[in-house]
């Protein structure tokens, strides 16, 4: 029975800081332009 108890608190102390780190962490990517030149001469 210890054992189930400590699997339960374990699974809920992985959502709360899988939703803790969801909601605080900075998961927002760097965004910078990019200008590729393509050839447009047909061969």
């Amino acid at each position: 029975m210890k054992v189930l108890k400590l699997l339960l608190f374990l699974c809920i102390a992985g959502f709360i800081g899988l939703v803790g780190y969801a909601y605080l962490g900075d998961l927002a990517p760097d965004r910078q332009q990019v200008n590729i030149p393509v050839p447009l001469d047909g061969r």
